[in-house]
């Protein structure tokens, strides 16, 4: 198991910056993957960011060029920076954690949330 705890959330108008941090519970040399995921009310949950234990990273169309994920394996945290913050960015940011089970599945854990809303 893991535990995620996120952090860095706020309000900031738009073309501004934040950046938020996910510590895990234990190494993250362990884990599969972690990344991050947005749900803004009325829609689904969406992909973010994320990166593998071997540094491969995704992004979502609508944030490339503007977010970079990034961890700090000593701290056991991953980051997200977002630049360049748009109205549409306002949504609740999760974390994942997925690691690799036995007989070949994957097990996903999340955080609690952090409310990211940009003011235009």
């Amino acid at each position: 198991q893991v535990q995620l705890v996120e952090s860095g959330g706020g309000l900031v108008q738009a073309g501004g910056s934040l950046r938020l941090s996910c510590a895990a519970s234990r190494s993250i040399f362990s884990l599969y993957a972690m990344g991050w995921y947005r749900q803004a009310p009325g829609k689904q949950r969406e992909l973010v960011a994320s990166m593998t234990s071997g540094s491969r990273t995704k992004y979502g169309d609508s944030v490339k060029g503007r977010f970079t994920i990034s961890s700090d394996n000593a701290k056991n945290t991953v980051y997200l920076q977002m630049n360049s913050l748009k109205p549409e960015d306002t949504a609740v940011y999760y974390c994942n954690a997925e690691i690799i089970s036995g007989g070949g599945g994957s097990v996903e854990y999340w955080g609690q949330g952090t409310q990211v809303t940009v003011s235009s």
